[in-house]
């Protein structure tokens, strides 16, 4: 796997979203680039805290030109249940093989409950229009972090 570092292309992938349909990464970018998050699991209390604060900022975003992807390991049929359940108004991505996973890095060995094992570390990268790193936000705090997606995605 390639080190991601901000300035370098992100890797491109083709996956599925929750309505079944396959997608680039070039498909999902808005006018000025796009905030790709990866999260552990649909439906579980920190994840839909996140998803729930993309969904409520949005428009806020998308008037910055950006679009919103989630992305986890979950089936495009949890992803449709969690996007009705939570009325999410951006696409979220299924990543069943990992593949999407291990080359943004964020398939790694993480403790949770006092437990080690493999699973998705919350991280979200900010790509511009040309799919090239902005920023990278590595183990993430779900507490404040749309709001300061918001305002670096002002600054750049």
């Amino acid at each position: 796997m390639t080190e991601l570092i901000v300035g370098k292309k992100a890797p491109s992938f083709t996956a599925k979203n929750a309505n079944d349909e396959s997608v680039k990464l070039a498909d999902l970018v808005g006018k000025n680039g796009v905030v790709i998050y990866f999260y552990p699991r649909d439906m579980t209390p920190g994840c839909t805290t996140e998803a729930c604060d993309f969904r409520d900022n949005f428009a806020r975003i998308k008037k910055l030109g950006f679009n919103v992807v989630g992305i986890s390991k979950d089936t495009t049929k949890s992803h449709t249940k969690f996007i009705e359940k939570e009325s999410l108004n951006f696409d979220l991505i299924s990543d069943e093989t990992g593949e999407i996973c291990e080359k943004y890095g964020v398939w790694r060995e993480k403790v949770f409950m006092g437990r080690k094992g493999m699973g998705i570390v919350r991280t979200t990268f900010i790509l511009d229009s040309s799919l090239k790193i902005k920023k990278i936000y590595d183990s993430v705090r779900v507490k404040g972090h749309v709001e300061e997606i918001i305002k670096d995605i002002q600054e750049l």
